[in-house]
């Protein structure tokens, strides 16, 4: 793998993780909307990621990579599921969006665990800025030696 990928592989992780960060800011801007309608309700949303090789099919040379290249994988989310938890019932018959029964349903968001998300994603985020950083003062180091 040459120290041009990891840019790639780093910029695919960073966009990666700004998708779960803002599915993880949608639901929890969402955590408390409440709803007469169970169809009408929001369903918390979660990224699909997927890995990926680089130039899986050619190389410089045209032919397969080889395990050696097992490395330069990068990631990329697929697409945004909704989550199938069920939702949350609660009888307020007093609530302006109570149905005729005196229920009113929530979103399926656990504000632990998305919050647990957010965090996750956030450092995952500054890790891969990290390793830009590296990979950056690494070539900068190799184009000082070649003066």
């Amino acid at each position: 793998m040459s120290l041009a990928n990891v840019f790639d592989i780093a910029g695919m992780g960073m966009s990666a993780q700004s998708i779960r960060l803002n599915t993880t800011a949608s639901n929890l801007a969402n955590a408390q909307a409440a709803s007469s309608n169970i169809d009408e309700v929001y369903r918390a949303r979660h990224p699909v990621f997927e890995t990926m090789r680089m130039d899986m099919m050619a190389n410089n040379n045209g032919s397969m990579p080889t395990l050696a290249d097992d490395a330069s994988m990068g990631m990329r989310v697929t697409g945004i599921v909704e989550s199938d938890a069920p939702l949350v019932r609660r009888y307020e018959p007093n609530h302006l969006k109570a149905d005729e029964e005196g229920y009113v349903y929530y979103p399926n968001v656990n504000v632990v665990e998305e919050m647990a998300d957010m965090i996750s994603a956030s450092r995952s985020f500054q890790v891969n800025v990290e390793l830009m950083n590296s990979a950056k003062q690494m070539m900068q180091g190799l184009l000082r030696l070649g003066q």
